[in-house]
This record gives C-alpha cells, sequence and structure tokens, in this order.
C-alpha cells in the first residue's frame, strides 16, 4: 500500500496533552467535522501532504482544548433525552464527556491507496492513541471475537490478555480490518504498536500497546506508513459516548464505533472503557465478561458477526475505591449501564437504521443463552424487518420467527400459554391472534411509526424502541433483551457501496 505520510506530530502531541478532562464527544465532533473542514484546513488536501502536518494537528489539538473545558463530570442518562438537532446532541455529549482521571487521546488522518484495489485512488483512513498517561495499567480487560478468521489485532489481542501484562495504550484504525491479508497482518500490527511506543516514550515497549482496526477484510494494513502518522477512531453518523460517576468520585467512561456487520459474538464493533477507580484485574475481567454477555452480546443489525470486534475496559487505579461489596456492586451496576448504553446507540446507529427492535423474552424453557438465541432469530428476519421498516404490523411474519426457532431448536416447548406483544397491545394469547378491527391494526402501526428514526440521521432524535415481548408463561425460566435494527433501502445502498 502506498500512503502519504503526514508525520508523527499526533502522537508527540498525545505524549505531552495531560488533561484529565479531554472531551471526547468534542474530540469525535472534530472528527466528523474534519470530513468538510478542520481547524481552518481542508481535510481533502490531506491527500498528498499539501500542508504541514504540525501545523494541521497543533490546530486540531487547540480546536479539541477550546472545548475541553465545556466538559464536566455530569453522567449521562440511562435514556438519554430527545434531541431536535445535532449541535444539541453534541452539547449533552460534551458536557458528560470529561475522560477518567489519567487518559488523553490525540487524532490524525490521511490517505492511502490499496494494493488490491489501486483502481479505486485514494482512501480515507482515521485512527486513535488513547493513552493513560500516568503510567501503564496492569488493570485491563478484553473481549473479542468468536469468529473463526480473526482479524490480525484480535490475534495480538489474545496473547497480551494471555500473558497478563500491562498496557500503557490503545492504537485504532479504520477503513482496513488487516484480516487475512496477503501480507503479515500480526507483523503489521505488532509494527504499528512498535511506533506509539516509541513515539509515547513507552518504558514496556510495544507489548504494553494494543491495537484494533476495523475495514474492508482481505486488505494489507499500511503498516509503515501507518507507523508514521497514527489516525482517529472511525464514527460512522455520530458518536457514542456513556459516562457514570461513581459515589467514591471515580467515572466510567465509554466509547464505541460501529454501525454495520452488527451480530454477537459481539459485533463489528470496538468500544473502549476507562475508568480511574481502582480495580483488579481479576474483577475487571470477570465484570466486563458479563456485562459483555447481557449488552454487546444481545444485539444484531444485520446478523453478521464480526472478524475484528473488541471490547477493551481498563483502568488508571487513580481514585481510590474499596471492596466492599456495597462499591463493587456500584462498579459494576456502573459497568453494566455504560456498555447497555453503548450497545444500544450502536444499534441506534446501525447503517441504515430506521427502527430499533427491543424483544423481552420471559418464561422460555430453557437457559438464557437460549432465550437470547431466539429474540436474535426475531430480530434477524428479513421478511419481519422489512415489514417493521414499513411500519407494517404484519405479526404473521412475527409468529413465523418465533416457531421457526422453536421448530428447529426446541420441538418439544410448550406454546399453550404463550403470549406475545407489541407495543402495549397483546396481539396473540392461548393459540391464537387477537387482531380483530382496524383500530388493533391502526394502534400497532402507530406504535412503529412512533419509533422510527431518519436512515440518515446524524443525531438520535429518540430512544424508542419497536416492542416486541413473548412470554411462555410457567413453562420455563429463560429470559433475554435483544435488540435489533429494521431492513432499509438506504442499509442495502451502504453496504453496495462500502468499499467505495
Amino acid at each position: 500500500m502506498k500512503y502519504t505520510t503526514l508525520s508523527l506530530g499526533v502522537l508527540a502531541l498525545t505524549a505531552n496533552f495531560r488533561s484529565s478532562s479531554i472531551s471526547m464527544a468534542a474530540a469525535f465532533s472534530l472528527q466528523l467535522a474534519g470530513r468538510r473542514n478542520v481547524g481552518g484546513i481542508s481535510h481533502s488536501n490531506a491527500q498528498h501532504g499539501l500542508y504541514n502536518a504540525n501545523e494541521y494537528f497543533s490546530k486540531r489539538f487547540s480546536a479539541v482544548s477550546s472545548l475541553n473545558s465545556l466538559a464536566t463530570r455530569a453522567d449521562t442518562d440511562v435514556i438519554l433525552p430527545e434531541f431536535s438537532t445535532k449541535e444539541e446532541y453534541m452539547e449533552y455529549l460534551t458536557e458528560r464527556s470529561a475522560l477518567p482521571q489519567g487518559f488523553a487521546s490525540g487524532t490524525a488522518s490521511g490517505k492511502f491507496i490499496s494494493v488490491e484495489a489501486p483502481a479505486m485512488g485514494p482512501l480515507p483512513i482515521r485512527g486513535t492513541v488513547i493513552h493513560l498517561t500516568d503510567g501503564p495499567t496492569d488493570s485491563w480487560a478484553a473481549v473479542f471475537t468468536k469468529n473463526k478468521f480473526p482479524g490480525s489485532p484480535i490475534i495480538v489481542g489474545r496473547d497480551r490478555l494471555a500473558k497478563g501484562g500491562p498496557l500503557h495504550a490503545l492504537v485504532i484504525n479504520n477503513k482496513v480490518s488487516n484480516v487475512c491479508s496477503g501480507g503479515d497482518g500480526v507483523a503489521d500490527s505488532e509494527k504499528v504498536c512498535a511506533a506509539v511506543a516509541d513515539v509515547l516514550k513507552l518504558p514496556g515497549g510495544a507489548q504494553t500497546v494494543l491495537p484494533s482496526s476495523t475495514g474492508v477484510i482481505g486488505w494489507r494494513l499500511p503498516a509503515t506508513e501507518l507507523a508514521q502518522d497514527v489516525v482517529p477512531l472511525a464514527v460512522k453518523a455520530y458518536p457514542k459516548v456513556r459516562s457514570k460517576t461513581l459515589s467514591c468520585g471515580a467515572r466510567i467512561v465509554g466509547i464505541a464505533k460501529g454501525a454495520g456487520m452488527i451480530e454477537p459474538n459481539m459485533a463489528t464493533m470496538l468500544a473502549y472503557i476507562m475508568t480511574d477507580a481502582t480495580v483488579d484485574k481479576a474483577t475487571l475481567q470477570s465484570m466486563l465478561s458479563e456485562s459483555v454477555d447481557k449488552s454487546f452480546n444481545s444485539i444484531s443489525v444485520d446478523g453478521s458477526e464480526s472478524t475484528s470486534d473488541t471490547v477493551v475496559a481498563l483502568s488508571s487505579n487513580l481514585v481510590p475505591m474499596s471492596k466492599s461489596d456495597g462499591d463493587i456492586a456500584e462498579f459494576k451496576d456502573a459497568l453494566m449501564e455504560v456498555c447497555s448504553g453503548l450497545s444500544a446507540d450502536i444499534v441506534r446507529n446501525g447503517e441504515g437504521t430506521g427502527h430499533v427492535l427491543r424483544v423481552k423474552v420471559k418464561g422460555y424453557p430453557g437457559t438464557n443463552y437460549q432465550a437470547t438465541q431466539m429474540g436474535r432469530n426475531v430480530v434477524n428476519s428479513a421478511l419481519f424487518k422489512c415489514a417493521v421498516a414499513g411500519n407494517d404490523p404484519n405479526t404473521g411474519r412475527l409468529a413465523s420467527a418465533i416457531g421457526s426457532f422453536l421448530g428447529r431448536f426446541n420441538e418439544d416447548a410448550s406454546i399453550d400459554e404463550m403470549s406475545i406483544t407489541m407495543g402495549e397491545r397483546i396481539i396473540f394469547s392461548a393459540g391464537k391472534f387477537i387482531l380483530e378491527g382496524d383500530e388493533v391494526e391502526k394502534e400497532l402501526s402507530n406504535h412503529m411509526e412512533d419509533a422510527q428514526l431518519g436512515e440518515c440521521d446524524d443525531f438520535p432524535i429518540h430512544q424508542k424502541f419497536v416492542e416486541i415481548g413473548i412470554d411462555f408463561g410457567s413453562v420455563g425460566t429463560g429470559t433475554a433483551t435483544v435488540l435489533g435494527s429494521d431492513l432499509t433501502k438506504e442499509y442495502v445502498e451502504v453496504n453496495a457501496d462500502y468499499r467505495s
């Protein structure tokens, strides 16, 4: 790959940018603006290095710094309020996105030409560095994709996790996922990690840097060039930030990228959760794994499991937190809240999403995992997804999705006590649909219409769902909540043109 070399300015700035109140939302806002013009420099000019890179980065960090004063230690609401404009949404996030103590980030961007598809010409690529400014931490945890074709950064990450060493920085790029490429993908990831460690003067070297990549599968990572210009976290449409402050004063702040190829285990998404609470590695890993199972592993946009998905949690351990049952429980609940919020944001911001479906399964005759699988079968039913996209309460398609799952995986399950609801309306009970009259049809259609989003929104206008309830009565104890999206023309168009 040929990649325009800019400079190491972003990393040098990251090393010296030690504010504990960096506004991640502000940085994301700038990245989105960067598609047009950032710091007075046209982003399109990055293609052939037509400006002084250090000046560009200085302007960009200056712009971020000017917005940092807006960041406070306020938290995001469990259910975000409704917003009228993108500006309202960005202001809300900015005021609630102060990073925990001991964290900083830096960004950059550029262009590259793919060896695999050179006719496509120069393509944009972005990346970010997240840096623990007060030193490495042993308190970090991660959960990776279970796809049998894992990306090279996943292989590197699994090795880091297995060895149990400390982390000092994260480096993330978009556009190229570094999966099964023609070159040595692991060596490429390690080369980028080594560059980060070198510029940030990390005492533990590349082994204390965790890489992540997302983008086109099968392309080679432009490692040599990226090692000289590490670039910002990819965000599709709008940023996703969730935060929570604990009673001890510590903060948990999570950020996520993800919009398509979303299906557990986990999704095409990258999520990073930062905290300054003192928490040991084993406890953090246990709580993260549980939170991921109940959040990121319970969502689906298109039923396609990614080769690159990663969730990482790490602590700077700068704010004392006791090991009392009360404090540990509070931290666990806060982590779950952040993960649940981010996972819902990912679905809501899914490619071409017009509605978010929330399927609640109760009393399933089996395990919670099996109940989750049935919920996924509903949200991944192409026929039902299309009906929801058109605000068409085609309850037969819903019943078909439920019945097909039971027929394949739980043939002996009793449906004698089953009831199905849409919105607040019972539509199926005692083995029969309850749909008589135009009023029912109108009520169900209105429920869908009320939850509708714009397929190309650049901010979330509301937090509503198309609510589906499946209750088996007293026949079992399995429960699950699964989020999914509809299937729109916009989704098809986005993915038909994905590489360009």
